[in-house]
């Protein structure tokens, strides 16, 4: 897949693993197992990814046919179709995106397949979400994105990633005050509160080290700031997020382990 020195396919990784479980190939036998480890907990595991999936496209079209143009998609994973370009693009074709992910595999797959519209821009860059100033100040978001302008922030199944000691209020917060007012920020997050204590606890056993499941009060909170109005049905299911809009039929939340949100900046 690539030789890149920095790609330990010893380990598994986030992006990779999400591949595996929306049937992608671009993983190696250590996201396979770590996969294989969730779904023997949580059954509907596959289920859960494709429905987060599903809540990008709907968020996605959602701020595109309201006008906004720019989007930076942090933590985007490996290229899946439809993503975030071509859905921007298709209601937009001048659209501009930014790609952010820490997977240097993410990289090498974004530059064969990250090709927009030649009226519209995509491009991609590595960095991490713990570091929300550094991509911020990139040269890339810099030359791509308008910050004075809406932008559509995506945050899908990447803040439960962010531990409490990564202090993911004080990330959130550096993104949304870049922002102008009028922007959107999308966010989707692993929650225990659909599953049976048990499930979720066996869950935890497995992945404590790497991510950190919260509720959707937890969420809440992380949203709850007088710069911020949340939209649609406000924390829910991403199964029940504008159903009418989505795949039917719809999924049971108890088989979806992940809540959504929407919110607008707004400024005084």
């Amino acid at each position: 897949m690539s030789d890149d020195p920095r790609i330990d396919t010893s380990v598994a990784h986030p992006a990779r693993r999400y591949d595996y479980l929306l049937g992608g190939k671009d993983n190696f036998e250590a996201d396979r197992r770590s996969a294989a480890e969730i779904v023997k907990r949580h059954p509907t595991a596959r289920l859960s990814a494709q429905e987060n999936r599903f809540f990008m496209h709907r968020a996605v079209r959602y701020m595109a046919r309201r006008g906004i143009r720019q989007f930076l998609d942090i933590g985007t994973g490996i290229p899946t179709s439809p993503n975030t370009h071509e859905i921007a693009q298709e209601i937009e074709p001048a659209a501009r995106i930014v790609y952010v992910d820490n997977d240097p595999l993410v990289l090498v797959h974004a530059r064969a397949l990250l090709t927009g519209t030649e009226q519209g821009r995509t491009t991609y860059i590595e960095a991490d979400l713990r570091d929300p100033a550094k991509i911020l100040a990139d040269s890339e978001v810099r030359d791509t994105l308008d910050l004075t302008e809406p932008v559509g922030l995506l945050l899908i199944a990447v803040l439960h990633f962010i531990r409490d000691d990564d202090d993911p209020a004080a990330i959130l917060g550096t993104l949304i005050d870049a922002l102008p007012a009028g922007s959107v920020v999308a966010a989707s997050h692993a929650t225990p509160e659909y599953m049976p204590a048990e499930q979720v606890a066996t869950l935890r056993a497995v992945m404590e080290r790497q991510w950190r499941d919260r509720t959707g009060t937890e969420l809440r909170e992380l949203f709850t700031r007088p710069d911020l109005r949340l939209l649609g049905p406000g924390i829910q299911s991403v199964a029940r997020w504008w159903p009418d809009e989505a795949p039917q039929p719809r999924p049971a939340v108890e088989s979806v382990a992940s809540n959504g949100v929407m919110a607008e900046i707004r400024r005084t």
